[in-house]
């Protein structure tokens, strides 16, 4: 994951901003007592040097037995059968949870206009993980801008409210303007769909802090800098936080722009989640 990538990650001021003012209230909404899942990107083998030990030859049932999550993005690149998302399924450990992220046929190509056959055959796929299937996700290009807001609103409105969304927006006038952030706000809190936090070094911007449900879903990307786990100790902090308001789900993926460091950001971040929230997830294994 390029995207937000810096030069010089020391330069870059990453101080987590407040809350936006209605997250408390959204989250006052929740059960509480919150699921927490942590994962990866991707199990590939190739990108996660080091974390396989030697002669593993069934990748996804060793990553399966070190997290309890993965943010399935080979999902947005073709709609794959829904028997691949079955096999997937069986080779998973009971509680193993995918977010599987939305083709590019909808967000890039298509860009939410005239989408709805796709969307009715991707939802139909991913019903193949069963009770395994958890938050699908959705990323519009990055220049997909509020000029098209009505496109939005129409989608989320159609989203087939069976399967729980969550959307990443990256054009900067979807927070950089106030008055469409609100509106954008509230179309989303209105169909149930989460507002992806991206916590990535360029774009400041994502980390808008603003949740349009009781659950959160963040896409953290570090940037192989020391500061990554200075970071970490932030989001600790803040989960700690919107634990004690209500919060239903905790959705984290941990991304590198190396990707072989994944697992060992993971690791920390996980320890100290457990530490800090209580919760009991297994501390990945690192070679």
């Amino acid at each position: 994951m390029k995207f937000g990538k810096v030069e010089d990650p020391g330069m870059v001021d990453f101080s987590m901003p407040n809350d936006h003012p209605d997250t408390k209230r959204v989250l006052s909404n929740g059960k509480g007592n919150p699921r927490v899942f942590v994962g990866c990107a991707k199990w590939n083998k190739q990108d996660l040097k080091g974390f396989y030990p030697k002669g593993t030859k069934d990748e996804l049932g060793y990553y399966s037995s070190q997290f309890n999550c993965i943010e399935l993005n080979a999902t947005f690149y073709r709609i794959f059968p829904k028997e691949q998302f079955e096999k997937w399924r069986d080779k998973t450990p009971e509680n193993f949870m995918f977010f599987p992220k939305v083709v590019q046929n909808v967000s890039h190509w298509g860009r939410l206009k005239d989408v709805e056959r796709v969307v009715e055959e991707v939802v139909h796929v991913f019903g193949g993980l069963e009770e395994k299937l958890g938050r699908a996700f959705l990323q519009l290009k990055d220049d997909f801008a509020p000029k098209d807001f009505d496109r939005v609103a129409k989608f989320c409105e159609n989203w087939p409210k069976s399967v729980p969304l969550a959307m990443e927006f990256r054009h900067p006038d979807w927070y950089g303007d106030p008055k469409v952030a609100e509106e954008l706000y509230h179309v989303l809190e209105s169909n149930n769909i989460s507002n992806i936090i991206t916590d990535t070094a360029g774009r400041r911007d994502l980390v808008h802090m603003r949740l349009t449900t009781p659950n959160c879903f963040v896409r953290y990307t570090g940037a192989n800098h020391p500061s990554d786990y200075t970071r970490m100790d932030d989001w600790i902090e803040r989960l700690a936080v919107w634990k004690e308001q209500g919060i239903e789900e905790i959705d984290f993926f941990i991304h590198q722009n190396v990707e072989l460091e994944s697992p060992l950001l993971a690791a920390y971040f996980t320890e100290k989640l457990n530490a800090t929230l209580d919760t009991d997830l297994h501390i990945p294994k690192t070679l």
